[in-house]
């Protein structure tokens, strides 16, 4: 109630203040037709018009409601208001000054030292310290950027102003939280992402051309690793003849852009610096980014393929709702800030491309993302201490920055700190308003390992809603489900991470495993011969399942009397242990393997010595005795340990008359049975 009581008696302060401007000019219906359109520009649609009032007041209360547009814009209209009152501003002339005024002035940098220098005093040299080497982080990264990118000059030859009367922007819902730097600087309501309507920016034939230029620069060859997934494409930096024709864009059309778009932060484009650019190929093969955020105060994304050249694509935005696509055919763009939640939306079929850049602002360290970052950086290496330090000084900055209470809670969770973890992530997702598929994941494993899941699988299930092509998500939901007896439940959320991602082989060996449970050899043999396609950790665990399998599948067929088919079975059975032991063993020499290794290795003596005695039966079923002889000699001699195998080799030395042999073997036999 009170934020609702200060916002409404800013809007009656402003429609006061709007009375004093005086109408020069008869032609009033066209200047309420012009602020109009500049209000719908800004992305204020509910705008008081007074339209019970004369065309005059009309007029000059628009243009009032224009000149301190964006409610959001809070310490710009506070400034504005300031000089009005102080100046006793009249007229065109004041309007004009009032429109100059943009973000990053004196109020924010005095506002940012003395926030840093009460931070400095609580935390001590350690915060300082970040400070300045986030500081010197930037000025390099700003340099750089301005050694491979356009920017512009500090003059009045720029192209500042963006005037376009076919190109208009529509404004979205940027979510509950203000974007993690400079959030004081945006104030609700947080229309910030904004989308190109009306005429494109680029026309479909120079689109066309940009992609031509950049496969001949073989962006088309080359793919990298993003989180879950692998992209196609290049970095601008790899792309110079596209990288030319992209300078030229940000001069002439993406600066002034940003400069018209998002004036709480942006003083001129002279302090604008593209930072981290891509052309990314989207096809079947590369379909979909993970739900990520940005690594730049701002980002844009512009469509360089027409929407008829693929089927799927787009980018969403979670707190939207994954199916909710923003409308983008080629040559348009979205800008927004970098901090909000967004992914690309599966290519099934054609090829998309994009371009996405991050962008830096000369005159604003991103504190706030430089220190989250490095906390990142800390807790990989291994310094969760120094993670938190850095994680707890962002969140001293900006205390809504959801991510640092994410990442901190994984550390946590990492430490089996569950009630803390949890807090955290509560946290967090109070301040998103429950829209972060992430976060959510994360509260579904820390509610499991407390036991608690109940609370544990309806979390994951309402991460599904927000981003069903998590694989892990779905996979560890699989697991969940069968803990609850839910197999069926289970078997349909591993089918869905396979066909999120073909290549995730523990979903395999848990379908497989589930299947021969049911006794479905035939559908379990084919999951777990998957699975030994996949990475090689997993394929080894693919290779022990598979060869379990086939020696129940031997048994079997050996039962049913076909003989040469169950020989066939398990002298694969053993081949496949034999392959998986080196491998398996050099992981665990390397230290790079985990308590499911060690389990696997376990079971391999077991198995082996399993495989000899059935493959010995079948022999001896089908009257090769001495194959027999030979298979089980083989198991005497590699382990010689098990009282089981002389036992069995004395037997069919008996059988075969070699009875001094077969004593001597009993004998063995009697001796380990006796050591026990």
């Amino acid at each position: 109630m009170k934020r609702y009581y200060v916002e409404l008696a800013a809007l009656l302060a402003e429609t006061t203040l709007a009375a004093h401007l005086s109408a020069d000019g008869d032609d009033y219906q066209s200047r309420i037709n012009q602020a109009k359109s500049e209000l719908w520009l800004r992305g204020e649609f509910a705008y008081d018009d007074a339209s019970t009032a004369d065309a005059a007041t009309i007029a000059a209360n628009l243009e009032m409601q224009s000149a301190t547009a964006s409610f959001r814009h809070g310490p710009i209209r506070e400034v504005r208001q300031r000089i009005f009152d102080e100046n006793n501003c009249r007229g065109e002339s004041c309007l004009k000054d009032l429109l100059s005024i943009r973000g990053g002035g004196v109020e924010y940098a005095t506002r940012l030292e003395k926030q840093l220098a009460d931070l400095g005093t609580k935390f001590g040299q350690p915060f300082l310290d970040a400070i300045e080497k986030n500081k010197a982080e930037h000025e390099a990264d700003c340099e750089r950027s301005c050694e491979l990118f356009y920017c512009a000059n500090d003059d009045a030859n720029n192209f500042d102003v963006w005037e376009s009367s076919t190109t208009s922007f529509q404004s979205y819902s940027f979510g509950a939280v203000p974007p993690e730097d400079f959030s004081e600087e945006f104030q609700f309501p947080l229309d910030l992402i904004k989308v190109t309507q009306g005429e494109p920016l680029f026309s479909a034939k120079e689109s066309a051309e940009v992609i031509k230029r950049a496969e001949a620069e073989g962006v088309d060859k080359n793919e990298y690793t993003s989180g879950k997934y692998k992209l196609g494409g290049d970095w601008l930096v790899n792309l110079p003849e596209t990288r030319e024709w992209f300078n030229r864009a940000l001069e002439h059309k993406l600066f002034p852009i940003l400069h018209h778009l998002f004036p709480e932060i942006i003083q001129s484009i002279s302090v604008l610096r593209a930072h981290s650019v891509s052309l990314l190929k989207y096809n079947s093969t590369h379909p979909r980014t993970d739900v990520h955020i940005d690594n730049g105060i701002l980002a844009m994304t512009l469509a360089m393929s027409p929407q008829s050249d693929y089927v799927g694509g787009g980018t969403f935005y979670e707190h939207m709702g994954v199916d909710h696509v923003l409308p983008m055919d080629v040559g348009h763009g979205t800008f927004r800030p970098g901090s909000v939640r967004h992914g690309g939306h599966r290519v099934t079929a054609g090829e998309r491309y994009i371009l996405g850049a991050f962008l830096l602002l000369e005159d604003h360290v991103e504190h706030v993302r430089r220190l989250k970052n490095r906390g990142a950086e800390l807790r990989t290496s291994g310094d969760l201490v120094g993670a938190i330090n850095h994680f707890e000084w962002a969140l001293a900055l900006n205390p809504r920055c959801t991510t640092c209470l994410k990442d901190w809670a994984e550390i946590l969770l990492s430490q089996k700190n569950f009630v803390e973890a949890e807090t955290k992530i509560r946290d967090a997702l109070e301040l998103l308003e429950g829209q972060d598929s992430d976060a959510l994941f994360t509260l579904g494993l820390i509610l499991s390992e407390q036991g608690k899941d109940g609370e544990s699988i309806a979390v994951y299930k309402k991460s599904i809603e927000l981003n069903g092509e998590d694989a892990e998500l779905c996979y560890n939901l699989g697991i969940k489900l069968g803990e609850q007896g839910d197999t069926k439940g289970e078997l349909a959320m591993y089918k869905k991470t396979v066909s999120i991602d073909p290549n995730f082989g523990g979903a395999y060996i848990n379908m497989g495993s589930i299947l021969a449970d049911k006794g479905d050899l035939e559908s379990a043999e084919v999951m777990f011969l998957k699975a030994t396609e996949c990475s090689e950790e997993v394929r080894t665990k693919g290779m022990f399942n598979l060869s379990l399998l086939l020696q129940q599948k031997a048994n079997n067929l050996a039962t049913s009397g076909n003989l040469e088919e169950a020989k066939a079975a398990i002298i694969e059975a053993s081949k496949l242990l034999d392959d998986a032991k080196p491998l398996i063993d050099a992981r665990i020499a390397l230290g790079g393997s985990n308590s499911e290794d060690a389990m696997y290795a376990s079971q391999w003596k077991p198995m082996r010595v399993q495989c000899h005695r059935i493959l010995g039966q079948v022999l001896a079923g089908m009257g090769d005795m001495l194959s027999c002889e030979a298979e089980f000699r083989t198991a005497s001699e590699d382990f010689p340990e098990i009282p089981g195998v002389w036992a069995a080799l004395s037997r069919v030395l008996e059988l075969q008359g070699k009875l001094d042999e077969a004593q001597v073997c009993k004998a063995k036999f009697a001796e380990l049975q006796n050591s026990m």
